[in-house]
């Protein structure tokens, strides 16, 4: 619960704040822009909401946060914001919210199929969540993109029976995952599921590839809004920058519009000019 001695100084006065003990995980910015920004180490208040939509959106933001460091100096009506989560992105693809502190605050998301649904990645175990996806046809798959971003997935996966897919060389993270990935080729499931190996960030890093048309890309990839291009995340050494490289370039070839990250931005782009973006950001990385 966020506390109000703690507020950092950029906050602007008002209702809403964020306190000190934020770990600058995007999920606030990412919900509601027009009240969240970041500071150096940390996101902050730069705008008080104007209208009942900001307000919404902020109050998402507030139930989201992963460490609860978002406030109001009033209290929140939170519980009429639960049900907006599964929140809909675009058509079957929902980004689920209630980010876990395990996964600095990850994003992860939700496809409805006729096959059967799936979680990418694993948000907190909150039991409305659970319940909400219960009503919306339950789980079949948890996919998970690496090692860093399992959280919670064995208490969805008890839950609903659901499969946890994850590449051998990160499984030390969810040793008894019921479907292993193993190598660099591309795995299918089923007729709208493409599991593409892309190490680098960790060593059994994956993006998954859905119906010619989302590219779910864990901590592989993401959008940057400040310098309004695709971007990648270099937090390993040289030998595992190579990698990353590498696997950034077998994405050239793939087609999809729309990049699904755990951290960072998602953004939608038409074909062509999502795969002229991510030819300059290989040849950035190459660079």
């Amino acid at each position: 619960m966020a506390d109000l001695r703690k507020k950092v100084a950029e906050n602007v006065g008002g209702e809403f704040f964020v306190d000190s003990t934020c770990i600058d995980c995007d999920t606030c910015r990412q919900l509601a822009p027009a009240v969240f920004a970041e500071a150096a180490l940390y996101s902050y208040v730069h705008a008080q909401p104007r209208h009942a939509d900001e307000v919404r959106a902020a109050v998402r933001a507030l139930l989201a946060c992963p460490v609860g460091s978002i406030g109001t100096v009033h209290r929140a009506d939170v519980k009429s914001v639960m049900d907006d989560f599964p929140m809909q992105i675009e058509g079957p693809v929902y980004y689920c919210g209630f980010a876990a502190p395990d996964s600095y605050g990850a994003a992860s998301y939700f496809i409805r199929h006729r096959e059967g649904n799936w979680l990418i990645d694993s948000p907190r175990a909150v039991t409305h969540l659970m319940r909400r996806l219960e009503q919306m046809g339950g789980l079949r798959y948890i996919f998970l993109t690496h090692r860093d971003d399992v959280a919670d997935a064995a208490s969805f996966a008890r839950r609903f029976g659901a499969m946890r897919i994850i590449h051998r060389r990160d499984l030390s993270a969810q040793p008894d995952a019921e479907l292993v990935i193993d190598g660099e080729p591309p795995v299918e499931i089923g007729p709208d599921f493409r599991i593409i190996p892309t190490p680098g960030h960790s060593p059994g890093h994956c993006v998954l590839h859905f119906a010619g048309r989302y590219l779910f890309t864990g901590d592989h990839l993401w959008w940057s809004a400040q310098r309004q291009r695709l971007d990648a995340w270099r937090l390993s050494g040289r030998d595992a920058w190579q990698q990353q490289t590498a696997s950034m370039r077998r994405l050239v070839d793939e087609s999809f519009e729309w990049v699904l990250p755990g951290h960072g931005g998602r953004i939608r782009l038409p074909h062509g000019e999502m795969r002229q973006a991510v030819a300059a950001l290989v040849e950035r990385m190459r660079a």
